[in-house]
């Protein structure tokens, strides 16, 4: 049932990411954190994203602009590897609170009330229109890459700020979708590289099977993404991605996840 689970919601968010920059990383996490530690489901999503992009990098390198990639693109790989650090000295920290409810036993611990809240932001910026439609101001394209290097590194929620950062870049939509993919591979490879030294991957290989998977349904996403680029009515999806996330955050705060 788990990989049902994961590989359907891996090609939505595959999908959604194929037009909107982000969507696969930020419904991945909270669905892994059902089968994986916190700090782990950030690891194994890292992966299948990384991958991911690597796919969808070769459907759209040629339309990647250089400069906006510079611009933005540095800035963030410096900041993926000092948030990729935070999250690997925060870890599977000791447990601050725990309770039951019926058969669940509960586990607050600091890095599950980080997690948590950082779901349930980014589930405001899907929500809130205001906020979804925030866009800056080229000049201050380094700043997105600090902040979505950042926060990819430490949660893997790099995509919201990108968008938003990129949107007003005076990118054309396959420009956009090309150099955002760019941009999200530097930073993949960067805080893999940190959690590889910090993290015990061999918990994720022993559980290789749904990692492969999910690799292989975001490649499907990305398929279908590509063939419907010029459809992109996805309101709804997004909606209840953030549904989804707020769900999922809250829980993960409550130490239920």
């Amino acid at each position: 049932m788990e990989y049902i689970i994961v590989c359907g919601i891996v090609i939505i968010g595959a999908l959604l990411t194929f037009f909107s920059g982000f969507g696969l990383g930020t419904l991945l996490l909270p669905t892994f954190s059902i089968f994986f530690p916190v700090s782990f489901a950030v690891a194994a999503t890292g992966i299948v994203h990384f991958a991911n992009n690597i796919f969808k990098f070769l459907l759209v390198y040629r339309n990647v602009n250089l400069k906006v990639l510079m611009k933005f693109g540095f800035p963030a790989l410096l900041a993926a590897i000092i948030g990729s650090y935070l999250l690997i000295s925060i870890g599977e920290s000791s447990i601050l609170f725990n309770y039951s409810i019926g058969y669940i036993t509960a586990e607050i611990t600091s890095l599950k009330i980080l997690i948590g809240f950082l779901m349930l932001f980014f589930a405001i910026w899907e929500f809130i229109p205001q906020v979804e439609k925030l866009q800056f101001s080229p000049k201050y394209l380094p700043v997105g890459g600090l902040l979505s290097g950042f926060f990819g590194g430490l949660s893997g929620h790099q995509g919201a700020f990108r968008s938003a950062f990129l949107v007003k870049s005076g990118l054309n939509k396959e420009a956009f979708i090309a150099t955002s993919n760019a941009i999200a591979l530097i930073i993949d490879i960067a805080r893999l590289s940190v959690y590889a030294t910090g993290l015990k991957f061999e918990f994720i290989i022993g559980s290789a099977g749904i990692v492969i998977a999910a690799i292989f349904a975001a490649f499907t996403g990305t398929i279908i993404g590509n063939q419907l680029l010029k459809k992109t009515s996805l309101n709804f999806l997004k909606n209840l991605v953030g549904l989804f996330l707020a769900v999922m955050g809250i829980l993960i705060i409550l130490g239920i996840l």
